[in-house]
């Protein structure tokens, strides 16, 4: 976990309980303020989890994503010309 999904679980936290004491006293302001510091919360962990991501991409030897995908072409069935539906007789 860094930084910056550090700080965004702390925005989500702090929202949860701005929404909690709005919703408790019945201060709209606060509750409205609660939830959109939550969703700028969840937005800073996304932002922390796609650095962690990129920079464990950039240790990684290798291009994995090519491998995925080369793998998973070559377990796919080839595109035929042949009719699915071929009409036969009885």
């Amino acid at each position: 976990m860094n930084k910056e999904e550090l700080k965004g679980k702390m925005h989500n936290l702090k929202g949860r309980a701005k929404e909690a004491v709005g919703s408790l006293t019945g201060n709209k302001k606060m509750q409205a303020e609660g939830s959109a510091e939550r969703i700028l919360g969840a937005g800073v962990q996304k932002v922390g989890q796609a650095e962690e991501k990129l920079a464990g991409g950039l240790e990684d030897e290798g291009d994995l994503g090519r491998e995925e995908e080369e793998e998973a072409a070559s377990r796919s069935p080839s595109p035929t010309t042949e009719d699915p539906y071929p009409v036969t007789k009885h």
